[in-house]
């Protein structure tokens, strides 16, 4: 596999993986108002639900709390319970949105989404979350407005930036996309994801160097991404220094052994199954 096509698989991927989850992150940070909520004790909330059986914002908070705990089914129920209770909650039907989004439920997340910005015109999450599946969908410019309607109402939103950058990484505008993702870097730079597209798009336009610096940085912070290795292999492929190329594949290749594009990169640069090589 050419390097230039081991460079379109690792994009495509990065363009699929960067909708974003609940809690296994793919950007800066949560795109949704579960951003906003703290992780109160799940028994603490039961009992606050079990002496305010009407209230909203307890079923609200309690899903939410279950979403980031990995029980999207318990979660549901509770958004379920905080719409019905209250029909104009925004951010009920946004939080509700993104888990329908987790699960490819597009139609049902977009009407959720829609449902919450009928309700409040400037809430920022819910632009957000329905750009995301807008570009997921191919529908560039709908999801170009919603990315920028998010980002003017939020200019603190990494997430945001991320999400527009994927975009216009997509429509190989990478300069744009640069821009993006370090506007979203600056914001939030404690995830490995950004750097990761950052550095795709540094490759794309010939600049190997910046693109190493940025996949070191993201194989520091996520050891387990796959991507990101992969990718610093191309990285140091480009630049030559093939040992580190075949470290970078061979840790993508530990953590994946059928992933291709670091199976051929790996063979492209040499490497050898049993061998040690210099990552750093």
């Amino acid at each position: 596999m050419p390097f230039g096509s081991v460079l379109g698989c690792l994009l495509a991927a990065l363009a699929l993986s960067g909708c974003s989850g609940l809690s296994t992150l793919s950007g800066p940070e949560k795109d949704d108002a579960l951003s906003a909520n703290s992780q109160p004790n799940l028994a603490s909330l039961a009992e606050v639900i079990q002496k305010h059986p009407d209230d909203p914002q307890a079923y609200n908070m309690r899903g939410s709390v279950l979403a980031e705990s990995g029980k999207p089914e318990l979660a549901l129920a509770d958004f379920n319970k905080a719409i019905a209770l209250d029909p104009n909650y925004a951010q009920a039907y946004a939080n509700r949105a993104l888990l329908y989004r987790q699960s490819n439920q597009f139609q049902l997340a977009l009407a959720d989404y829609n449902k919450a910005l009928s309700i409040d015109a400037s809430y920022a999450p819910a632009y957000l979350g329905r750009g995301t599946i807008y570009r997921l969908q191919g529908r560039s410019e709908q999801a170009l407005a919603d990315f920028s309607k998010s980002i003017a109402l939020r200019p603190d939103n990494a997430q945001a930036y991320y999400q527009r950058g994927l975009l216009y990484q997509g429509q190989h505008q990478h300069q744009f996309a640069i821009d993006d993702f370090t506007t979203s870097i600056g914001l939030s730079n404690q995830k490995a994801e950004p750097f990761v597209a950052r550095a795709l798009s540094y490759l794309a336009v010939g600049d190997a160097k910046s693109a190493a610096s940025d996949l070191d940085r993201a194989v520091q912070i996520n050891p387990s991404n796959q991507q990101a290795w992969t990718s610093r292999g191309l990285a140091y492929e480009r630049l030559g220094d093939k040992d580190k190329a075949a470290g970078s594949y061979a840790k993508a290749l530990n953590i994946n052994d059928k992933y291709e594009p670091a199976k051929a990169g790996f063979a492209r640069v040499g490497g050898k199954i049993g061998q040690s090589y210099q990552t750093f």
